[in-house]
């Protein structure tokens, strides 16, 4: 019995300490192959798809997206793949 409560307070701990390094992040993506007003249309829907994405603008002028994630849940690699498979590639800027 002590032993499986050591483990549950392992399991405890662990969790708290992984959920405490997550962060909010805000990434902005330079997005390819965007023709027409609908565009960004299609390209927000796709991003804002992905668990863990909490909001998505995305500008047809700009050819860019602001995406804002929890970096526990999905990676700036994940949201970019998502509108690639949507057709429209996207990759992250500095």
């Amino acid at each position: 019995m002590r032993k499986f409560l050591c483990v549950v307070v392992l399991i405890g701990i662990v969790t708290t300490a992984h959920t405490a390094f997550a962060a909010e992040r805000t990434v902005t993506f330079a997005v390819d192959k965007m023709t027409c007003a609908s565009c960004p249309y299609i390209v927000k829907k796709s991003i804002a798809a992905v668990p863990g994405v909490s909001s998505a603008e995305v500008s047809y002028e700009a050819k860019k997206a602001i995406v804002t994630f929890d970096d526990a849940k999905t990676s700036a690699a994940a949201i970019g793949a998502a509108s690639t498979k949507a057709g429209f590639p996207a990759r992250a800027v500095q």
